[in-house]
């Protein structure tokens, strides 16, 4: 099947949503929990979470075109710097999907989607309970993207929490994990391991 430029553009919205989102392949499935500094908390799903650097240690992702009723994550992050970024494990998936609807600021998905609230000490945002990888971060840049008024929301790592049993040699195997990814609007994926190799040096480049 292939569609055009126009073809693209005449597909009904959700149609279209479905296709270009699942043509980069399968993405990872995040939970980004968050606080509003009247204590409401927020948890969305994500699945545009992208690794920026390891030095420092940053990861972004694109948060969609603000309106009244949507975008509690971004106006939490600017209002609080703090956020936080949970894998999604096969025992809550149905639960984490459900986060996506748009909810008025004043529920809060960890109830109304049955998820629990999880806190650090010296850190405000909310994390996952129910998930065994989790990420907090801080807030370090807004990156505008004018073409669709979205915006990349850059930010630091400050702690990573993770189970023992997903180090693999001297790896993180997210098979192991339990993790696992999306694609599209709804459809969530096990992640297999099929391989593993060596950092690359072109010297080391075998013959195909």
């Amino acid at each position: 099947m292939i569609y055009n430029k126009k073809e693209i553009a005449e597909l009904d919205r959700i149609s279209r949503l479905k296709i270009i989102n699942s043509a980069t392949g399968i993405k990872p499935a995040n939970l980004i929990g968050t606080i509003d500094n009247k204590g409401n908390t927020n948890l969305a799903v994500f699945s545009s979470v992208v690794h920026l650097g390891s030095d420092p240690a940053l990861l972004g992702f694109i948060s969609r075109p603000r309106t009244t009723d949507a975008g509690h994550t971004f106006i939490n992050i600017i209002e609080n710097e703090y956020y936080t970024i949970n894998h999604i494990h096969p025992e809550f998936i149905k639960n984490a999907h459900y986060t996506s609807a748009k909810f008025p600021e004043y529920i809060s998905e960890f109830e109304r989607c049955n998820l629990t609230e999880e806190y650090m000490t010296g850190f405000k945002a909310p994390f996952v309970k129910e998930s065994t990888f989790k990420i907090g971060m801080r807030l370090k840049e807004v990156i505008d993207i004018k073409l669709n008024n979205t915006a990349l929301v850059i930010g630091e790592i400050e702690n990573v929490t993770f189970p023992d049993e997903s180090i693999v040699i001297d790896d993180i195997d997210l098979e192991a994990a339990k993790s696992v990814g999306i694609s599209g609007l709804n459809s969530y994926y096990a992640l297999k391991k099929i391989g593993n190799y060596p950092y690359v040096r072109v010297r080391e480049v075998p013959e195909f």
